[in-house]
């Protein structure tokens, strides 16, 4: 319990909220049915293409917070607890939440608009593309900072980012669109943010 307690403490508060509810409103769910059912999902939010340009714009932000089954959130949760607390103590609450829920908005809307272009049609949901915008943040910080950010570099998060990419690829059921979509939109936040300056005079502060 001390261990969980001490562990809770040293989070970044605003991504440690995102990622409670994300497991909130997964548990919830779980308990009124299946998160696995594409047609529950549909009804409690996810995101389909048809349904965003009849106007259900909510399930761009919707989506973001259901999970289809115990593996999908249980692997977001865990690379966002370390990549989300990375970003935010890096440049702050607010920016964090702007890219994340941003990043995640708009990697939601290039999947849409790519699959009406196509024809396409699915129902997709998950916190994937506003944790890639958290990666694409992360990226630019590192770049422009020309060095590692506390304990990341640039190297190592554009490994992270590719191989994540590559495992959707090989996957199915995996929106490499909203992935795509949402990293480029956490780059360019980042840079609209100024989180890169942010990020090194906060770096400079706790080393002095």
């Amino acid at each position: 319990m001390q261990e969980l307690k001490a562990f809770v403490k040293s989070r970044q508060p605003v991504n440690l909220l995102v990622v409670l509810a994300n497991i909130v409103v997964f548990v919830v769910l779980s308990l009124l049915g299946n998160t696995e059912d594409g047609y529950f999902m549909y009804r409690h939010g996810a995101c389909v293409a048809e349904s965003v340009q009849a106007g259900e714009y909510y399930r761009l932000f919707t989506s973001m917070f259901l999970h289809f089954g115990f593996e999908h959130i249980v692997y977001n949760m865990l690379i966002l607890i370390y990549l989300g607390d990375a970003l935010e103590k890096a440049v702050g609450k607010l920016r964090y939440l702007v890219i994340y829920l941003g990043g995640g908005v708009i990697g939601n809307i290039v999947s849409v608009v790519i699959e009406l272009q196509k024809g396409e049609s699915a129902i997709s949901a998950g916190a994937s593309g506003a944790i890639f915008a958290v990666v694409g943040a992360l990226v630019l910080i590192v770049v422009i900072n020309k060095g590692d950010l506390e304990e990341f570099s640039g190297r190592r998060l554009l490994i992270m980012a590719a191989l994540s990419i590559a495992q959707g690829l090989t996957e199915t059921g995996v929106d490499n669109r909203a992935h795509i979509g949402g990293f480029l939109a956490g780059f360019v936040l980042a840079f609209l943010l100024g989180s890169a300056g942010e990020a090194a005079r906060r770096q400079k502060r706790r080393r002095e």
